[in-house]
């Protein structure tokens, strides 16, 4: 299980990582059950982007996979996507921009991003990871 300190840091490597690429960005940090451990939203980031980075967290933990797999997963059922949507009550969000944290082989939670482009968001999420020892895959 990751603890507030663990997820602090990956918020921290995280916003480091946006910083770097010069766009702001929000972050969350979720367990493997869907629960938020942490959120960051850099200045500037659209307020918009604090639902999307949970969303896309949850994603990535929900299936131990990045988000980006279930967008591709789902690009030809878009009414299964939107029923699965539907189901997690908004949570399920196949979009790229979230990794899953993995440490020791063991699937620990999520982090995902929102702010810019699915690609940066994932390489952010990415680099945070790695930053604090874990992995993106088991």
């Amino acid at each position: 299980m990751l603890t507030l300190d663990e997820s602090l840091s990956l918020l921290a490597a995280a916003r480091e990582a946006a910083q770097g690429a010069g766009v702001p960005m929000t972050f969350a940090v979720m367990d493997p059950g869907g629960h938020l451990l942490g959120l960051h939203r850099m200045d500037g980031a659209p307020w918009v982007t604090a639902d999307v980075a949970q969303g896309k967290a949850w994603t990535s933990a929900a299936y131990g996979v990045p988000s980006s797999a279930q967008k591709e997963k789902m690009t030809p059922m878009p009414v299964f996507a939107t029923a699965i949507t539907t189901m997690t009550h908004g949570r399920f969000t196949p979009q790229t921009g979230a990794v899953p944290i993995y440490r020791d082989g063991t699937l620990v939670g999520g982090l995902g991003a929102s702010g810019g482009t699915g690609d940066q968001d994932e390489a952010a999420c990415t680099a945070a990871v790695q930053a604090v020892g874990c992995s993106t895959t088991a």
